[in-house]
């Protein structure tokens, strides 16, 4: 606990801070402009925003959030899909409470709920386990959005489900994966990077290899990091020290929980429920085997299958959700944002999740 308390504390961080700074400038002093990291997951936009390091760094380091908030990368074709979803008679879908708000071509799930659909917000897929059991006559459908570091307890879920033999329990899943996309924004080469602020979270289940390729494939940089000021600010540091040594590698920054293979029993609960499958992302269409669907052995337990939902295409908005979720625009660059677009009338997904880039820059970085 004391470690963990240092990771925060001020004096270190303002020491921290101005180690940044200066590589920052021998960085530009020798490349004659700002290096520009991108910091994949929401948790890491979020944090440098709310402590101010994103602000501080504004004219010395260029940070460029990415995919990495769930909420954000689902497909508004799937929102629909899971607003009418709820809809079916006798069924309860439980979902966690980002999802709640997110806007459909017509509604939202918090809408379909005020109208009568029932609709409950849960801390855990297991929640929704125990409501099955409780709830016999009902069917209960998870919705089961995330990326590697949730994506097991989905499968721990249908692990329980199938043990107690629920069969009014399936879930509907939306998960996504983080190499395939990332190796989606560097084939586009949209976004021009000198390196990756890498998903500690996401790490700790896929083991520090999981990014290899971002150097071998890649000749790409990245360091996994934490989520305080302390270890945002020395993932940061040791980026750019790889950058003015002229290094190419991954750096595991977050030793104390990320270990280069990973957490192997949440793996292997992934690989004995789960398969590759080509999900469609908010913004960046279909990408190949970029999510995960349970195996033909477990479809009974797959809302997919088990429901008939189908919906149109969705309403188009002048919201550019998707392209701040690649990272080529930034939130104040949508002509929504902060006017038709706040947090209390979010049209897009980035202003509604805690993890959002929008809702990040609304409630941190704008000037008055």
């Amino acid at each position: 606990m004391i470690e963990l308390e240092r990771f925060s504390d001020p004096d270190l961080s303002r020491h921290s801070l101005e180690a940044v700074l200066e590589a920052a400038e021998k960085f530009k002093a020798a490349n004659g402009r700002s290096p520009v990291f991108m910091e994949v997951c929401g948790s890491h936009t979020m944090a440098l925003a709310k402590t101010g390091i994103k602000a501080r760094l504004k004219d010395h380091v260029r940070l460029i959030a990415g995919p990495g908030c769930p909420v954000c990368v689902t497909d508004q074709k799937s929102i629909d899909a899971m607003i009418a979803l709820s809809k079916g008679p006798d069924r309860i879908l439980c979902t966690f409470g980002d999802m709640m708000r997110v806007p459909g071509s017509k509604f939202t799930l918090m809408k379909a709920k005020t109208e009568g659909e029932d609709i409950r917000v849960v801390y855990s897929p297991l929640d929704s386990v125990k409501m099955a059991e409780e709830n016999p006559e009902k069917e209960v459908i998870f919705l089961g959005i995330g990326f590697e570091t949730t994506i097991p307890i989905l499968a721990l879920a249908i692990r329980e489900a199938e043990k107690k033999n629920l069969q009014n329990f399936s879930i509907w899943m939306t998960t996504k994966l983080v190499e395939p996309v990332l190796r989606t924004l560097l084939d586009a080469g949209e976004v021009k990077l000198d390196g990756f602020l890498l998903p500690g979270h996401v790490a700790i289940v896929s083991g520090k290899r999981s990014f290899d390729f971002l150097s071998k494939e890649y000749n790409m940089p990245g360091v996994i990091s934490g989520f305080e000021p302390v270890q945002l600010l020395s993932g940061m540091y040791k980026l750019l020290q790889l950058l003015l040594e002229k290094k190419v590698d991954i750096l595991n920054d977050y030793t104390y929980l990320v270990k280069d293979e990973g957490n192997l029993v949440a793996q292997k609960m992934l690989d004995d429920y789960l398969e590759p499958y080509d999900e469609v992302w908010r913004g960046m269409s279909t990408i190949p085997g970029s999510g995960l669907v349970l195996k033909e052995k477990y479809a009974s337990f797959d809302a997919k299958k088990k429901f008939n939902v189908s919906v149109g295409e969705p309403r188009k908005t002048k919201c550019r959700c998707g392209e701040i979720i690649k990272g080529t625009i930034t939130p104040e660059e949508c002509m929504l944002f902060a006017k038709g677009c706040t947090p209390t009338h979010p049209i897009g997904p980035c202003m509604v999740s805690t993890e959002g880039t929008c809702a990040a820059h609304y409630q941190y970085m704008r000037e008055d």
